[in-house]
């Protein structure tokens, strides 16, 4: 009796220190993975801060003099060339677009899950579908039917892009979110007379507010970062700020640690977004996942 009692427990011991090594191992790896795609984004940070020829060095000194050469060039210290309006253009049609895409998003995903419409599938195929085409296949219609309604180089051209460009991903994931939502609640706010706006507002609102954080912030990250439609359907006016990094990339050559700089200065916005929000995020993605 006592043999295997003490072999039972030599068993638990081994599988204890197995299942250890495991998640030892396993953690290991996924630190080696974040590293793997933290790397770039801390090597272009730090050559940001290089001149252009410890930057054009190959390979690159890590122990290379630091200057903020790059970052003054970005804001126009020799050429007088401002980012801020380019900037200022990217945040207001990244902002707009992304409100509009929540206030038609959320009443369509309500249709979609809650009070599911007739053939609701087939709707939700027709949204991802308008994600089939590729970008570019659709700009010269678009590039044309802006010229003849006269908005080329108009920022409110972009507002609409980015609506219709990410509405059908915000309705995917913000009928997701909705799903999750207990129907009982909802009904027994019907009984108690609740409309459906104060349905809205005071329960479907807030109880997918990690959902909609999400979704808002996916919205704001694509449109932060397009570029295509920004740089052939805007000039002077409506330029954004991934438009204005080309300007860094002349006849004259590439200057690396400039562009470096540039790229760094047009992410802060969407890196600090993303921290500010990055428990929503979270808890907004894995949302369902786990019952």
């Amino acid at each position: 009796m006592s043999f295997t009692l003490a072999r039972a427990r030599s068993r638990r011991h081994r599988d204890h220190t197995v299942g250890h090594r495991s998640k030892a191992l396993v953690g290991l790896a996924a630190w080696a993975v974040g590293l793997l795609f933290f790397a770039p984004f801390a090597w272009m940070v730090l050559t940001s801060f290089h001149s252009e020829t410890d930057a054009a060095t190959n390979p690159p000194s890590l122990a290379a003099h630091l200057t903020l050469h790059g970052y003054r060039e970005f804001f126009g210290a020799s050429t007088g060339a401002s980012p801020w309006p380019a900037l200022i253009n990217s945040a207001n049609a990244s902002v707009v677009s992304t409100l509009v895409v929540l206030a038609l998003s959320i009443p369509a995903a309500y249709a979609l899950s809650i009070k599911p419409v007739r053939k609701w599938s087939d709707a939700l195929f027709f949204f991802l579908s308008t994600k089939m085409l590729p970008a570019v296949a659709g700009l010269l219609p678009i590039y044309l039917a802006a010229q003849n309604l006269g908005m080329l180089d108009n920022i409110w051209l972009l507002v609409i892009l980015y609506t219709t460009m990410n509405l059908p991903i915000a309705v995917w994931m913000m009928r997701s979110f909705l799903a999750e939502i207990p129907v009982a609640i909802l009904e027994a706010a019907a009984i108690d007379g609740a409309g459906l706006p104060t349905v809205f507002r005071r329960i479907i609102i807030p109880m997918a507010a990690p959902g909609i954080a999400a979704t808002s912030l996916i919205c704001f990250i694509f449109s932060w970062n397009e570029m295509l439609f920004a740089q052939v359907l805007t000039g002077v006016q409506a330029s954004t700020g991934p438009v204005f990094l080309t300007s860094f990339v002349t006849s004259q050559g590439l200057f690396l640690a400039k562009v470096c700089a540039a790229a760094v200065a047009v992410s802060i916005p969407v890196l600090v977004a993303g921290f500010a929000a990055q428990d929503r995020l979270v808890q907004g993605l894995t949302m369902g996942a786990v019952k």
